[in-house]
This record gives C-alpha cells, sequence and structure tokens, in this order.
C-alpha cells in the first residue's frame, strides 16, 4: 500500500547519499571558491599603491592626477613657469590608493605617503606642502567644492572595503556548510549578503567619486591644466570581487530551496540527482529494490521458458 510518509525513502547508504548531494556540493564548493576569487582581489585592492618600489603595485590606482603641465598653454611662458613649479617641489603627477598617495616624475613613481586609516585624497593640501614655503598654486573653486564630498565618500568607501574583506573570508571558509543541510543556507546566505553588499557598495561609491571627481577637473581644463586618468586595474579589480561576491551570494541562497542536502536524502524529505539510484523510476520506490527484482524475474522467465 502507498505511504505519504517522507521517510519512506529515506536513505542510509553512503554512496548513495554521496551521488543524490552531488549537485549541492559543487555548487556549495563553487560558492566557496568565488568567495575566494574575491578575497584575492579585494587584498590587491587593498595593497595597491602601497609601496613605490614594488614592480607593480604602483600600478595600482584609483585615479591620477598629470601636473606636469599645470599652467595651460594659453598662458604666456607657460613652459618656464611649469618648470619653475616643478623646482619649487611639485611632481609631474600624483596617484590614490585606498590607503595613501604616491607621487613621481615622467612615469616613475618616486615616493609614496605614509598609509593612514580613513584616508582621503586632499589634492589641494597635497600641492600646498609639496611647494617651497610661500610658494602657491590657485586652483578652481569646482575642484575645492568637491572635497567635501571626496572625503565623505572616502571615509564609506575605506570602511566598506575593509568590512567586506574581514568577511569574505569566513564566507569562503563557511559556504561548504550548506552540503549538510538546507538550514545552515540561512545564516550563510544572510553573511555572504552582507559581504558582496560591502564589496559591491565600495566599488558604486569607489565608481561614482572618482569618475564624478575626473569630470570635475576634466570641466576646469580653461584654467588649470590637470590631467586626470583612471586606474583600470583597480577598477577591474574591485569590480571582479564583487561580481564573484553577488554570485556566491546567490548561489547561497538558491541552496536556501533548491538541491537536495544530506540531510534531507537521509531523512527522505528529498532525493537528490536521480542518477544517484540504480534504475531510478522504473516502478520500484527504492532503487535498490529494483535492481534486485529484476534478475529473479528474469531467471523465472527462464525456468518457465525450460
Amino acid at each position: 500500500m502507498a505511504t505519504d510518509n517522507p521517510t519512506s525513502h529515506a536513505v542510509s547508504n553512503p554512496n548513495i547519499i554521496a551521488k543524490a548531494t552531488r549537485t549541492r556540493r559543487i555548487f556549495a564548493f563553487l560558492s566557496s571558491f568565488l568567495f575566494l576569487v574575491a578575497l584575492i582581489f579585494l587584498i590587491l585592492v587593498e595593497i595597491g599603491n602601497l609601496n613605490a618600489r614594488h614592480p607593480v603595485l604602483p600600478s595600482i590606482y584609483f585615479i591620477k592626477l598629470d601636473l606636469s603641465n599645470i599652467i595651460p598653454r594659453s598662458v604666456p611662458n607657460s613652459r618656464l613657469i611649469n618648470s619653475i613649479a616643478r623646482t619649487l617641489g611639485l611632481h609631474d603627477f600624483y596617484q590614490v590608493g585606498l590607503w595613501n598617495f604616491c607621487e613621481g616624475y615622467g612615469n616613475q613613481v618616486t615616493d609614496c605617503s605614509r598609509p593612514t586609516k580613513l584616508y582621503w585624497f586632499n589634492p589641494v593640501d597635497i600641492i600646498l606642502n609639496e611647494l617651497l614655503a610661500g610658494a602657491t598654486i590657485a586652483l578652481p573653486s569646482d575642484i575645492t567644492d568637491a572635497l567635501t564630498l571626496v572625503r565623505i565618500a572616502s571615509h564609506w568607501m575605506f570602511a566598506l572595503f575593509l568590512a567586506g574583506i574581514c568577511l569574505t573570508l569566513p564566507s569562503a571558509l563557511l559556504a561548504p556548510l550548506s552540503i549538510s543541510t538546507r538550514w545552515a543556507s540561512l545564516p550563510l546566505t544572510i553573511l555572504t549578503f552582507l559581504t558582496a553588499l560591502s564589496i559591491t557598495a565600495a566599488s558604486i561609491i569607489a565608481s561614482a567619486m572618482f569618475l564624478i571627481f575626473r569630470s570635475v577637473i576634466q570641466k576646469a581644463a580653461d584654467s588649470v591644466n590637470i590631467q586626470a586618468e583612471i586606474g583600470t586595474k583597480m577598477f577591474a579589480f574591485m569590480w571582479i570581487a564583487s561580481g564573484a561576491a553577488v554570485l556566491g551570494w546567490f548561489i547561497q541562497f538558491a541552496g536556501c530551496c533548491c538541491c537536495a542536502s544530506t540531510r534531507d536524502v537521509k531523512t527522505g524529505r528529498r532525493r537528490g540527482r536521480r542518477k544517484a539510484y540504480p534504475a531510478f523510476g522504473r516502478g520500484s520506490g527504492v532503487g535498490e529494490t529494483a535492481t534486485e527484482e529484476k534478475p529473479r524475474a528474469r531467471r523465472r522467465w527462464l525456468r518457465s521458458g525450460a
């Protein structure tokens, strides 16, 4: 007689359980791998632009300001004035990282400032500190007015990137726990959501802030000739980390209702992959019974034929 008791399909064979939960295991480890990828690229974001002598780190920055020709050519004797500004202490370019800024001449980074928590880039202070005592260069009001926005946004960006990297490691380590039971997917979904939210929000703030800052500088090109270049590597790294974290969170979210867990298969609530059960779907409630009945029926037929 048929029964609706879910435990009637309970499985205790470890081989069948392993095969039945293979799909969930694949996605759980894929989620863990994605968070490891996010962690690697977040580390690159964190350490970018920290060391002037490193062969790679100076090329990882949010924005680069070229001041080598800060006085426009329309100004008489602009080349001479730019040369004088360099003599007074102004560097050719300044580039911004998460913790500090670096400076240099030509294409060579010569020095980086000390890392500072909640760092924000203030070009006015930097230029005034770089120049000799009493020397000054007037910057357009549009640039100085944008500094308040840059300071607030930089603090949020710094905090969110730091929170993201702190949450990414436990997300990567704990993601495989969802294999055992779907109940584990709920707290993991919350953890991975906070991870993905922190990284993505930080990436959005960084993108918006530096793109707006570049636009403000480009609009002021008539009064001061500063070229702004967005750091392609830094933007690529932070958005790869964001995409990996969001995808990892989505896998954990889907695991709350999809794919049978080890507990589901053991208790008979769900069967998991059909291929895990021999002769699944041939009229037998349990696959192992079906494989035993077929040879017996064949032997009875052979005996009757003899």
